[in-house]
């Protein structure tokens, strides 16, 4: 329990948690360009834990906004790491074909941070719940 006591506890709002994860995912995508050549694997890797931090340090009146930002920032960090040749339009096209390619990555992390989210409204009902039972018996 003592390192759980050293963590940080942030506590972001809906939009924070949102560009948290969106500004996370893109240095993620700058540090995987530049280490690992544009590795949709290694991006992969590292949008699991940014997924749920994310869904760990939303306040919790906006729980229901982290599985919603997560695959937003996933498709934000992708832009740099796509592939795409030639213009806007090609980018783009790399952009679709890596969400389509690598839609593993983007659902087990939106299914990390829903999980997260789930457990962590279901703690808080419960202490809601708890002092009522006390109190009525």
């Amino acid at each position: 329990m003592p390192l759980l006591r050293r963590l940080p506890r942030p506590r972001l709002t809906g939009l924070g948690g949102g560009l948290f994860a969106c500004a996370a995912m893109a240095l993620v995508a700058g540090v995987d360009w530049l280490l690992f050549d544009g590795s949709m694997l290694a991006y992969g890797l590292l949008f699991l834990p940014v997924a749920a931090a994310t869904a760990l340090w939303v306040r919790p009146a906006d729980l229901i906004t982290a599985p919603i930002a997560v695959p937003i920032a996933f498709a934000t960090g992708v832009w740099p790491i796509a592939g795409g040749s030639g213009g806007l339009g090609g980018q783009l096209m790399g952009v679709v074909t890596a969400l389509a390619l690598h839609a593993g990555w983007l659902y087990a992390g939106t299914l990390v941070a829903a999980l997260i989210v789930v457990v962590r409204k279901a703690v808080l009902v419960g202490r809601r719940r708890l002092p009522q039972r006390s109190g009525r018996s």
